[in-house]
């Protein structure tokens, strides 16, 4: 498995569409980051998207794994493999 940071931004999702979706996009997240798919998730201070960081084998493998979350077919993904570098402090 490899790590993987995803700049999402939503597009196309009107707001009550949104809060239609929402419950559920949670309940999927929460799943996500429970079996460790999603290690985490940080909102953008301007809140134009997501950064997230995942676990999946590859670019397709992640797309199935997200696939499932109401709001992916309005998300915008960049991929970016990255590797971790471990702190001094460690």
């Amino acid at each position: 498995m490899k790590k993987f940071m995803l700049n999402i931004q939503l597009a196309g999702l009107d707001n009550e569409t949104r809060m239609k979706l929402l419950p559920r996009e949670q309940e999927l997240v929460k799943e996500l980051e429970q079996n460790g798919t999603i290690l985490d998730t940080f909102i953008k201070l301007d809140m134009s998207g997501i950064f997230m960081v995942v676990m999946a084998n590859d670019a397709e493998d992640l797309h199935s794994k997200l696939s499932i979350l109401p709001y992916y077919p309005y998300m915008k993904i960049e991929v970016i493999p990255v590797r971790v570098v471990n702190s001094i402090n460690q």
